[in-house]
């Protein structure tokens, strides 16, 4: 099977070097960046150029750009992708991306799947890129109404193969609701939380927790920037209820409550359990 790959960043670049690896087929990729293409065949990561000449013979396509330029790449190639092919991108918003292309897909003869691989480095790029960076990690597809059972086994067996522990099917507004939660959040708190003056005097004083809370501190601001600003409801319903939380804790403190402080602390430590248990049983 012949699989191009637009964008070999950290996630296209592992893709390609995972599906060489891991599997017998074909890899055609493109990246905008030189360096990045020179250094992709170079260890080949990839067996060729992805052209606009060699894009009609790809039976499937992975979109690896952020959100805007995969819609653009896909808005501007739909005429020259391979009647029957599969389209998937692995973009961490899908809504933005699955409304205009599931439509596009339709008018032209392709098929197309979101996807949201949930692994990933606080590092980005090529350089950083590892066949293995999907091991037991959970691979998430937004299919369109309708898909056919046998298409999404064959998916699911794709990326399995690719290391991944899990495949969740699920809608793009289900999708972008959790993920609001369980990345774009942590990734807002890290930033805020690394903003305190204490800060810079961590050395000495800092542990697991200190690493934890600040390790995706150090993320793209372009690239999070967008994928914000595209899933900005969902979000900022997040950012408002951790405020809600935050101010309960600050009252309790300006208050000297020590009831009320242990209660919150509580039912924190409650939902944490409960949240374990639910990951045990999956």
């Amino acid at each position: 099977m012949e699989i191009g790959i637009v964008g070999l960043g950290l996630i296209g670049g592992s893709i390609a070097k995972a599906i060489q690896k891991y599997t017998p087929h074909t890899v055609l990729g493109y990246d905008i960046d030189e360096q990045t293409m020179y250094k992709a065949r170079l260890l080949d990561a990839i067996d060729a150029e992805l052209t606009d000449e060699r894009l009609p013979i790809c039976d499937w396509l992975i979109i690896a750009t952020r959100p805007q330029a995969a819609v653009e790449y896909v808005q501007k190639h739909a005429a020259s992708i391979r009647k029957g092919a599969i389209v998937m991108d692995v973009c961490g918003v899908k809504r933005y991306v699955c409304e205009p292309l599931w439509k596009l897909a339709e008018e032209n003869g392709f098929t197309f799947i979101g996807g949201h691989p949930m692994a990933g480095r606080e590092v980005s790029g090529f350089d950083h890129a590892g066949a293995d960076l999907f091991q037991s990690a959970s691979m998430i597809l937004t299919p369109p109404r309708g898909a056919e059972i046998a298409l999404l086994d064959r998916l699911k067996k794709f990326w399995s193969v690719l290391g991944f522990g899990g495949v969740t099917i699920t809608t793009p507004e289900n999708h972008d609701r959790v993920i609001a939660y369980t990345s774009q959040l942590a990734h807002v708190l890290s930033s805020a939380y690394i903003k305190s003056p204490t800060a810079s005097d961590h050395i000495g004083f800092s542990a697991g927790s200190y690493r934890d809370m600040t390790r995706v501190a150090k993320l793209d601001p372009d690239m999070w920037t967008e994928l914000f600003l595209e899933n900005r409801e969902p979000l900022l319903s997040e950012v408002e209820s951790l405020i809600v939380h935050l101010t309960e804790y600050r009252d309790a403190l300006k208050a000297n409550d020590e009831v009320a402080l242990r209660e919150l602390l509580a039912a924190g430590r409650e939902q944490k359990l409960m949240a374990d248990r639910k990951d045990y049983r999956a």
